[in-house]
């Protein structure tokens, strides 16, 4: 794992849903001066997408350089109607790992974009577990009765300058990949050179003030392949008073369930929140094979009922946070691409940290122990044969490494 590295005098903000991040993203693109970047697992042309695909269009139109990727299987295609405002407007825009229906059954195509990144001028950027997609619709169950409870977090410093690098790196690899497929060489070894000269030569400066702590962790399959559990199970291992966690997916693997349970054995508060409506058969039966030992070890769990719980977020001892799209489970942990922003900040960390007690106390149900114990043999074969099926789908993937 790459060493995690925190910059100073960061200004950062907490933004919980959609309609509070993508005001202020739209408000950043409408400002921008030179380049905009984007990367979501969904863009779905509702009114929250429209909004934002706009905002696009109308930075392009007046010669900002913008840049979308989206995922193959989050947004299988994008509007021809939409295609041809971006084609019009001169919007760039990539389709990570494009599928059909019967390529998913090669185990190479389940390694998703699942970060959710954005960039402007290289002086404001958004990370979190927010898709372009309306707080209160769903592409598989439609109109929702509540808005989905997730975050995002605003970073303006020199952070901002890490994820343009990074947002850059991986666009020059997707023009590669394009260029090679269409036997394009020359034209593939120009692209790096070409990306680098958009940029100004010089960056701006910090953002004034005493500002955070934050650092951008990735997880990818390269040089990243654990780096975020392991900064979840480092802030756990000196957690002293409480962790935190919520998460919409959520089957940790071994090292970090045995970090949750010490943890909770030592004397510190731990609490979870998850997913408490079905919304996918592996993630939700999965998760509660692992309820029992962490229960025994003195873990509680809540399950989220106020709505769809989408966060990917913890807070440690009121002074450690992390906000970003990673799911405590093996199809974030073990496959996507992944983006996270630690911050180390009190005032940042005890904001999400009450969002989230709200959250635990009115709109969530704690797991019984004897009751989760008592359970029936339907629902525990149930529960197996989910975490069996995903356990067969890391092996598949895995074994071609």
């Amino acid at each position: 794992m790459a060493h995690t590295r925190f910059n100073s005098h960061q200004q950062v903000r907490l933004l919980q849903g959609a309609v509070e991040l993508f005001a202020a993203v739209i408000a950043e693109v409408d400002a921008s001066l030179y380049q905009v970047r984007l990367e979501t697992y969904i863009f779905n042309f509702d009114s929250q997408g429209e909004r934002l695909a706009q905002a696009l269009v109308r930075a392009a139109a007046r010669g900002v350089a913008v840049y979308l990727v989206v995922d193959g299987v989050g947004t299988p295609a994008i509007p021809p109607a939409w295609a041809q405002r971006f084609a019009e407007a001169g919007v760039q825009w990539h389709q990570f790992s494009p599928v059909r229906y019967w390529t998913m059954l090669v185990p190479g195509r389940w390694q998703r974009l699942h970060r959710k990144l954005c960039v402007v001028d290289s002086t404001v950027a958004f990370c979190g577990g927010i898709n372009v997609l309306d707080d209160f619709t769903d592409p598989n169950y439609g109109v929702l009765p509540s808005p989905r409870f997730d975050f995002a977090v605003q970073v303006r410093g020199l952070l901002a300058e890490e994820v343009q690098a990074t947002m850059e790196q991986f666009w020059a690899r997707l023009d590669i990949v394009r260029q090679v497929e269409h036997r394009h060489w020359k034209r593939a070894q120009q692209l790096q050179v070409q990306a680098a000269g958009r940029l100004p030569a010089v960056a701006g400066p910090p953002a004034p003030g005493d500002g955070a702590c934050a650092a951008l962790v990735l997880r990818d399959n390269l040089r990243n392949r654990s780096s975020i559990e392991q900064s979840y199970r480092k802030a756990i291992a000196n957690a002293r008073s409480e962790v935190l966690i919520a998460s919409a997916y959520f089957v940790p693997g071994r090292k970090l369930r045995h970090a949750l349970a010490h943890a909770a054995q030592r004397g510190v508060r731990v609490r979870v929140l998850l997913q408490g409506r079905y919304e996918y058969f592996m993630q939700y039966h999965g998760a509660r094979t692992v309820y029992g030992a962490l229960l025994d070890a003195g873990v509680e769990i809540y399950e989220y009922t106020g709505g769809f719980l989408h966060a990917k977020v913890a807070v440690v001892d009121q002074r450690w946070a992390t906000v970003g799209s990673s799911n405590l489970d093996p199809l974030s942990l073990l496959l996507a691409r992944e983006a996270n922003i630690m911050v180390r900040d009190g005032p940042f960390a005890k904001l999400l940290r009450q969002r989230l007690l709200d959250a635990l106390q009115s709109k969530s149900v704690r797991v019984d122990q004897n009751t989760y114990a008592l359970r029936g043999p339907w629902q525990r074969s149930l529960d197996m044969i989910a975490l069996g099926l995903m356990r067969v789908l890391l092996f598949m993937t895995w074994s071609r490494y």
